[in-house]
């Protein structure tokens, strides 16, 4: 089973950028696709982008143009580069394995806090 741990995240203005990153444990971590989701409070927990293992990536509407998503398999590491930030981006940011239509398939982390405010 991948187990994952995320950072990355922090406070940042509006227009500014992070890059989150995700380490998953485990040797396996090339046979999965991966996900990014964000979780804002009192909302429900939402995908953000997706990679698939041959590197094919989707978004969600809201953060296209903006967000993006990359691995490296070497590093069992998936990345998420958010430029451009709004403060509806504020969340807690998870990354999971997935199936390919996004469906998260292991345990959450813990996550990482991205606040964005003035």
């Amino acid at each position: 089973q991948v187990r994952v741990v995320e950072s990355g995240g922090g406070l940042v203005q509006p227009g500014g950028s992070v890059r989150l990153s995700c380490v998953a444990s485990g040797s396996n971590f090339r046979i999965y696709a991966m996900g990014w989701y964000r979780q804002a409070p009192g909302k429900q927990r939402e995908l953000v982008a997706h990679i698939t293992t041959g590197g094919s990536t989707i978004y969600t509407d809201s953060v296209k143009g903006r967000f993006t998503i990359s691995r490296d398999n070497a590093k069992n590491t998936v990345y998420l580069q958010m430029n451009n930030l709004k403060p509806e981006d504020t969340a807690i940011y998870y990354c999971n394995t997935a199936n390919n239509l996004g469906v998260s398939l292991g345990s959450w982390g813990q996550g990482t806090q991205v606040t964005v405010s003035s």
